[in-house]
């Protein structure tokens, strides 16, 4: 079975590395290809590039090359709605239809959904300009939690200690800070407790779980200084104790997966429920539609299945015949190495040479990189960099491996936080 995997990021290298492990491509003269890819998913795949926003141009190509399967990474396609388009011609696609991908492209979609299907989340306001956003404030105390509706890669979300911070923030994101997202923008009631995430598979009707993973979304030690797309993460995630996954299970993805079900919009992917873990039990934050990045990484790094299989049984319907997907029970962690001036203005175009890196069984997963194409060096083109992501018996050793990969890499321009994974290390040292 030929495969087409989009995206270029390092959920992608991810996907690229485990799916080039699967049955389909290694026994049975499969060939994985990938859009546009990047200089680690080229190890992987054959990769090219094409608009993806011309759905007759991947429609042409799937036919061309006899794919039996499109699994599309980022957000935005499906948001466009490609899987549609795909579907209407045949082809098996892992993802989320345009309707049903309003989970992530809709903060707004996703609160209204929760309401009607009492799904425990935070209180909130709709608010489509200025002058109202800033009225609904009075309906809520600080600090307060603003977000822009629509897709802001990761970013539209502030946090305002103050009355004074949450307007101004306002005036930022109506005044375009995050553009068309912010044509709308969801006020929240501020949620107190520990997030963390929570991953599932579904084809309309059977829901898997697939996992779950910590990240660190603030750029600096100590959870400090603006949100990221992620500066790293390691699952399992521990804080997740069974008794909150059959909570999570019966109480937000089911719910989920059987409203949009019951509206017309039955949902095909994977679903990854971002979850803040409050004294009255698990909360819904959003919902995204793809894999997390950078949690894709370390999920990969421990599922023991062949991810074709999978991820093919979604596409079709057939996930009712499939066993719940084995994980490895070492932990694995993740260290994003980005660019100087992330999440504000990277620099690119940092010389990287990762040298023996992946020596003691490291893996680095590619996300901002480029091929100079005069010389052929390793280039920094984007805010993540590099994934360097390691597995241990515990987090202490993974972190260990993984630290010591991103030790070796010489990345002149780059830098990392250096406590990924420090709440589950100082739970971890407390329970001796």
């Amino acid at each position: 079975m030929n495969i087409l995997l989009l995206g270029s990021g390092g959920r992608e290298h991810a996907l690229a590395w485990k799916l080039a492990q699967s049955r389909a491509i290694t026994e049975d003269g499969g060939k994985l290809f990938a859009c546009p890819g990047n200089p680690g998913i080229a190890a992987h795949a054959d990769c090219f590039d094409m608009d993806v926003t011309d759905h007759d141009l991947v429609l042409a190509f799937c036919e061309q090359e006899h794919i039996g399967l499109v699994v599309i990474g980022p957000e935005a396609p499906l948001v466009d709605g490609l899987a549609d388009s795909l579907r209407a011609e045949g082809f098996a696609v892992f993802g989320p239809s345009k309707a049903a991908a309003q989970l992530e492209g809709s903060k707004g979609f996703t609160k209204d959904l929760c309401a009607r299907a009492n799904i425990p989340t935070a209180g909130y306001v709709r608010t489509t300009s200025l002058e109202q956003a800033k009225a609904a404030l009075d309906g809520f105390k600080p600090p307060y939690v603003l977000k822009a509706d629509g897709l802001a890669a990761g970013k539209g979300v502030v946090i305002a200690e103050s009355l004074t911070d949450a307007e101004a923030a306002l005036a930022d994101m109506f005044g375009g800070a995050f553009g068309d997202a912010g044509a709308e923008v969801v006020i929240e009631e501020f949620m107190a407790g520990e997030e963390a995430s929570f991953f599932a598979l579904t084809d309309g009707a059977t829901i898997l779980p697939f996992g779950t993973a910590q990240d660190h979304k603030r750029v600096g030690d100590g959870d400090t200084g603006p949100n990221t797309g992620g500066m790293g993460a390691y699952s399992p995630a521990p804080i997740i104790t069974p008794d909150i996954r059959a909570e999570v299970f019966s109480r937000i993805l089911t719910p989920t997966v059987q409203q949009l079900a019951a509206d017309g919009t039955p949902y095909c992917g994977v679903l990854y429920a971002g979850l803040m873990l409050t004294e009255e039990g698990p909360k819904l934050v959003e919902y995204n539609c793809r894999f997390g990045d950078p949690e894709c990484q370390v999920l990969m790094m421990r599922l023991e299945e062949d991810l074709a299989e999978y991820l093919l049984a979604c596409a079709t319907q057939a996930l009712g015949s499939m066993e719940r997907p084995r994980f490895s029970h070492d932990t694995a962690l993740t260290v994003v190495m980005a660019a100087k001036g992330y999440p504000a203005t990277p620099e690119k175009g940092g010389l990287i040479d990762l040298k023996d890196a992946e020596a003691e069984g490291a893996i680095v997963f590619h996300a901002g990189t480029v091929r100079d194409e005069e010389d052929g060096t390793l280039r920094a083109n984007g805010g993540r960099v590099l994934n360097v992501t390691a597995r241990g018996a515990t987090i202490a050793e993974a972190r260990e491996k993984a630290y010591a990969a991103v030790d070796r890499i010489d990345f002149a321009s780059g830098f990392c936080r250096r406590d990924i994974g420090h709440r589950e290390l100082a739970r971890a040292k407390a329970r001796g």
